[in-house]
């Protein structure tokens, strides 16, 4: 009996292996594929200036970054007891005005150098809706819980979002003329927008990827928003909120993402690690046992066997820290 409607996706023309820089910007997916990455040991900036869900937000940043150009100062606000730019996300806050902006800074001085020698760039768009800050007439990233009479909310177009990427595209070739972005639609649902809404939000934004396929040579598409709403179509695979995919979908995804955009000795690679991950947290029933002192010989032998490519280093030293003289 069949029960799932799945698809297969094309292997990507230009993968990833262990030799490869990744950055990763964007709505939440974006951090929960670049953690993913991480934790696999691959190089990767994941999502520097916190989660970003338009796309006209999320260009605008890429786009001062490059320029080496910090955001408006105008636009800090204090909000109990932090400082938050309306140009990121509120996980980048400080408790003053010039300690936010110095951490922006930063921010955007990693984001250049990154774009500058990465192989790809990983962009993930979660929704068309924006709001606009009335007095400064700019869209903002995010509203930090302001009032609501300080924003007019609307949706972008796609020939709005064609222009922001175009005006992006630009410098980013001329810094980088070999970087490969992938692009995908957030599986997250936006249903505060409406069921509707979001709906027709995803709409345009798969719309526009697939522009953006079409005309960039070096843009591609990963079908997130399609594994979740096809293959996993039902709502066990979300988490308790409904919106937001379960760490099961997520396993699932990423090992899709796996046979499609990693080289074939890089899965076998990432397979490895997985099991040395698992081992990590295995939880000795005696710690001083033979067993067990035993299991951690052994799983220091295969971390010291990895390509010094890979850095276990902090995990070598906790297992030689656990093995008795």
């Amino acid at each position: 009996m069949q029960l799932q409607t799945n698809f297969d996706i094309p292997p990507y023309p230009t993968p990833i292996n262990y030799d490869k820089t990744i950055v990763t910007v964007g709505s939440c997916f974006s951090t929960v594929i670049g953690n993913k990455l991480l934790e696999r040991k691959f190089e990767v900036l994941n999502n520097p200036f916190g989660t970003i869900f338009n796309p006209l937000s999320l260009f605008t940043l890429l786009q001062k970054s490059i320029a080496g150009q910090n955001l408006p100062h105008e636009m800090v606000i204090g909000f109990q007891g932090r400082y938050l730019h309306y140009g990121c996300h509120s996980e980048i806050s400080a408790s003053s005005k010039t300690g936010l902006l110095n951490k922006i800074q930063q921010a955007i001085e990693k984001t250049a150098l990154a774009l500058s020698h990465a192989s790809h760039l990983i962009i993930t768009m979660g929704t068309t809706y924006v709001y606009e800050h009335l007095q400064f007439n700019q869209t903002v990233a995010n509203c930090h819980k302001q009032p609501a009479k300080l924003f007019k909310k609307r949706s972008l177009d796609i020939l709005e979002m064609r222009s922001a990427f175009e005006a992006l595209a630009t410098p980013l070739i001329a810094i980088n003329p070999n970087l490969n972005i992938i692009l995908t639609v957030s599986p997250v649902r936006h249903i505060k927008d409406g069921i509707p809404e979001n709906q027709y939000s995803k709409s345009l934004l798969r719309v526009f990827c697939h522009e953006l396929e079409t005309f960039f040579k070096n843009v591609s598409y990963f079908p997130s928003y399609e594994i979740m709403l096809d293959e996993l179509r039902d709502y066990r695979f979300y988490k308790e909120d409904m919106i937001h995919p379960s760490s099961q979908a997520e396993q699932y995804i990423w090992e899709k993402f796996s046979k499609s955009f990693l080289t074939n000795d890089t899965q076998k690679t990432v397979l490895r690690i997985e099991e040395i991950i698992r081992s990590l947290s295995h939880k000795p029933f005696n710690p001083s046992g033979e067993s067990h002192q035993a299991f951690l010989k052994n799983l220091l032998q295969k971390m010291e066997q990895m390509t010094p490519k890979i850095d276990f280093t902090s995990e070598v030293n906790f297992v030689k820290s656990q093995i008795l003289s």
